[in-house]
């Protein structure tokens, strides 16, 4: 199955938005945990409404760009996958100062300021899901778990074929 992009005549305004679902509910941050430091991150990032924006290459590389300017000097990115209306991450602190929540700030802020600028509409959620990875925890099977999203929403037939996702430390095709 081939996945169907929007080039440019991309436009919020155009989306189909019939089937979404509600985000989930706000989620508090544990309480006793600062989120900093060398810790591996499950993370579950939503759009606005659940608004499907993630199907235009040219927003991709957009958000793309600044996620990679945002993360990648505290955080190794082991995995990242935008769906069409959320996107999953799977981060590991890389040294004692990385703060999770500072960088997700500052990439929701930036990012969704780009996308304002252009489109005048929300591109996330108020929150976001976490999940603090416990040692007994398969890395590889969480990055898995990511890439084959696409996969299980029949939008291509192999993890392989979605361009939206991927590693900036492991070869995907060694999966």
């Amino acid at each position: 199955m081939k996945i169907k992009f929007v080039t440019q005549d991309f436009s919020p305004d155009k989306i189909n938005t019939s089937d979404s679902a509600q985000p989930f509910p706000r989620r508090p941050r544990l309480k006793n945990f600062d989120y900093k430091g060398i810790f591996d991150y499950f993370l579950t990032i939503l759009t606005f409404n659940r608004e499907k924006y993630f199907i235009s290459p040219d927003l991709f590389k957009e958000v793309f760009d600044v996620l990679i300017e945002k993360f990648v000097s505290e955080f190794d990115i082991f995995a990242y996958c935008f769906m069409p209306d959320h996107l999953h991450l799977l981060l590991s602190g890389k040294m004692e100062i990385s703060d999770l929540q500072k960088a997700i700030k500052s990439f929701k802020q930036k990012s969704g300021y780009i996308f304002f600028d252009k489109y005048k509409k929300k591109l996330w959620h108020t929150s976001y899901y976490d999940h603090i990875l416990r040692k007994d925890e398969s890395i590889t099977e969480i990055i898995k778990y990511i890439l084959n999203n696409p996969v299980r929403k029949n939008l291509v037939a192999s993890f392989k074929e979605y361009p939206f996702s991927g590693s900036l430390v492991f070869n995907i095709n060694d999966l």
